[in-house]
C-alpha cells in the first residue's frame, strides 16, 4: 500500500513500528498534492518546510519511543480555523493576508497530540455555501468527477480527504458543511454535539450553529480524532463541560454486540421532500436493509416542522452572520480600501471588494432581519420555529436511538448548476440542517456509487453528546458494506 493511502491508524502503527518515517509520509503526501492539486484546488495555502519540520520533530520523538494520538500524522485543516504564524484567509479577499498571532484550541489540541499541519483547505468563503464554488480564490474540484462540486462548505478538505492529498482534516459544520462535502466525496464526516468541541479561534459565520469536525476516509479515523479535539474549554463560552468518553470503545461494542437492540427512527417528511433523487432513494433503502440485517429495528416518525426548518435556518445564519461580519471594516486588520474619502466611504469600498456575492447576499438578508420593525418578524419568528425543531428531536429521540436520512437530495452537482439559483442552493442542505437547529450530532457514511459513479451517503443522526450511537451505527454499515477503501481512480 503506498503511503497516501493510509489511514490514521494504519499510519500510526506504521510510524511507531518503524516501517516508514514522518518525513517519509509527509512528503509522499506533498509529491502528490503537487501532482494532483492542480486540478482539483483542495488547498489554499501549503506550507512544506513547517510540515516537514514538525514531522523531523515528530520522528525525534518517535526514535525515543515515546508515543502520542497523532504522533507524526498529517492533517489539513479547513482555512478558518485560526493557525499561529499560517494566514487563515477564510477563503475571503477581505483576509487574504492575515496571520493569526494564535491558533484556535483543536489546533493546540492536534500539535499537543503531534500532528502535522499540512496545509490549510479550501472553502466557500467565510463558510457561506454548499459547494466549494463560493471561495474568493478558485474552485474545488470533487475528485471523482472534476466536472462535479465537491459539497461545502468544508469542500476542500473533504476533497483532499477523498483524493489523498492529506490522511484526515478538520472541516466545520453550520447547516451541514462537514456532512454533505463528505457524501458528496465519499468519505466520513462527522459534527459533533454543539459545545462538544472548542469553537475558540474559529472565525465564526453563525456563532449558534456553527461546529469543528473529523472528515477521514473511515469511521475508526473519526472516532479517533474525535478523542483529540473534544474537550471543555474555558476560553469557549459555548463549551459544554461534559465527560469526553474514548470514542473508539464504540467501534468496540459493535464487533463485540452487533447492533441488535438499536431502533432507528426514519422521519416521513424526509422521504416525501421533491427532488429526491432515485440513486439516493436507493440507496438510502439498501443502508436501510443493511441496518436491519445488523438487528437495527426501523421505526417511522415525524418531524412536523421540517418544511419550515430551512426557511427559519435562512433567517438565523445571516442574521448571525451580520453581527459576526461586522468586525471586517477595514480599520483593526484584514483588506482596507485606501482611496476612500472618509470612514463611511471606506467602510462600503472595502467591504464591497472583500466580500464576494453570496457573503453580501447574506449579511444583506442578516441586517434586514435584524432590523428594527422586522426583528420579531423574521428573526424572533424563526427562534420560534427553532424550538419547535428540538422539540420535534426530544420527542423522536424518546422512541428512537438514531434517526437516518439521506445527507442531500441528489448527487454532486455539476459546477456552476445552481451557482445563479441559490434558493435551490440552499435545499441542498435540507436534510442536515435541523441537526444544526438543535445542535445535535449527525454523521455521514457511504452507501454507494450512483449510476454515474458519485458518492451517496447515509446520515445518522443522534441525541446530545451520543456520538458513540453515531460511531456505532455508521461502523457497522461500513463494514458490512466494505466502501471505505475505495477512492477515486486519479
Amino acid at each position: 500500500m503506498n503511503l497516501h493511502e493510509l489511514t490514521i491508524q494504519q499510519a500510526r502503527a506504521g510510524l511507531e513500528q518503524r516501517d516508514f518515517s514522518s518525513v517519509e509520509l509527509v512528503n509522499a503526501l506533498l509529491e502528490r498534492i503537487e501532482k494532483l492539486d492542480r486540478n482539483i484546488g483542495a488547498y489554499i495555502t501549503i506550507d512544506p518546510d513547517a510540515a516537514i519540520y514538525s514531522a523531523t520533530e515528530a520522528d525525534k520523538f518517535l526514535a525515543k519511543g515515546e508515543r502520542a494520538p497523532l504522533l507524526g500524522i498529517p492533517i489539513a485543516l479547513k482555512d478558518l480555523l485560526c493557525t499561529k504564524g499560517i494566514k487563515t484567509t477564510c477563503a475571503s479577499r477581505i483576509l487574504e493576508n492575515f496571520v493569526p498571532e494564535y491558533d484556535a484550541t483543536v489546533v493546540s489540541m492536534l500539535k499537543k497530540a503531534g500532528a502535522v499541519i499540512i496545509g490549510k483547505t479550501n472553502m466557500d468563503e467565510f463558510a457561506m455555501g454548499s459547494s466549494t464554488e463560493n471561495s474568493g480564490f478558485h474552485i474545488t474540484r470533487n475528485p471523482w468527477n472534476p466536472e462535479h462540486v465537491p459539497g461545502g462548505s468544508s469542500g476542500g478538505s473533504a476533497a483532499a480527504v477523498s483524493a489523498r492529498l492529506c490522511t484526515a482534516a478538520l472541516g466545520t459544520d453550520t447547516g451541514g458543511s462537514i456532512r454533505q462535502p463528505a457524501s458528496h466525496c465519499g468519505v466520513v464526516g462527522i459534527k459533533p454535539t454543539y459545545g462538544r468541541v472548542s469553537r475558540y479561534g474559529l472565525v465564526s459565520y453563525a456563532s449558534s450553529l456553527d461546529q469543528i469536525g473529523p472528515i477521514t476516509r473511515d469511521v475508526m479515523d473519526s472516532a479517533i480524532l474525535l478523542n483529540v479535539i473534544c474537550g471543555h474549554d474555558p476560553s469557549d463560552s459555548t463549551s459544554a463541560d461534559v465527560t469526553v468518553p474514548d470514542f473508539t470503545c464504540a467501534l468496540t461494542e459493535f464487533e463485540t454486540n452487533g447492533l441488535k437492540g438499536m431502533k432507528a427512527g426514519i422521519p416521513k417528511e424526509f422521504l416525501s421532500v421533491k427532488g429526491l433523487d432515485p440513486d439516493v432513494e436507493k440507496l438510502f433503502a439498501h443502508a436501510k436493509k443493511t441496518l436491519e440485517g445488523l438487528g437495527v429495528e426501523m421505526l417511522e416518525i415525524s418531524l412536523p416542522q421540517t418544511d419550515y426548518a430551512v426557511a427559519a435556518y435562512y433567517v438565523i445564519a445571516p442574521s448571525e452572520a451580520s453581527s459576526n461580519l461586522a468586525r471586517f471594516d477595514g480599520v483593526r486588520y484584514g483588506l482596507r480600501d485606501s482611496n476612500a474619502k472618509d470612514l463611511v466611504e471606506m467602510y462600503k469600498k472595502t467591504k464591497s471588494r472583500g466580500f464576494g456575492a453570496e457573503v453580501q447576499r447574506r449579511i444583506i438578508t442578516g441586517t434586514y432581519a435584524l432590523s428594527a420593525g422586522y426583528y420579531d418578524a423574521y428573526y424572533g419568528r424563526a427562534t420560534r420555529v427553532r424550538a419547535m425543531i428540538r422539540d420535534d428531536f426530544k420527542k423522536a429521540f424518546e422512541k428512537c436511538d438514531i434517526i437516518i436520512s439521506p445527507v442531500a437530495p441528489t448527487p454532486a452537482f455539476k459546477i456552476g448548476e445552481n451557482i445563479d439559483d441559490p434558493l435551490t442552493m440552499y435545499l441542498t442542505d435540507i436534510f442536515t440542517l435541523s441537526t444544526n437547529m438543535a445542535g445535535l450530532p449527525g454523521i455521514s457514511v457511504p452507501c454507494g456509487l450512483s449510476r454515474t459513479r458519485l458518492p451517496i451517503g447515509l446520515q445518522i443522526m443522534a441525541t446530545h453528546f451520543n456520538e458513540p450511537a453515531l460511531l456505532r451505527a455508521g461502523y457497522g454499515l461500513e463494514q458490512t458494506l466494505g466502501l471505505q477503501d475505495k477512492f477515486p481512480d486519479m
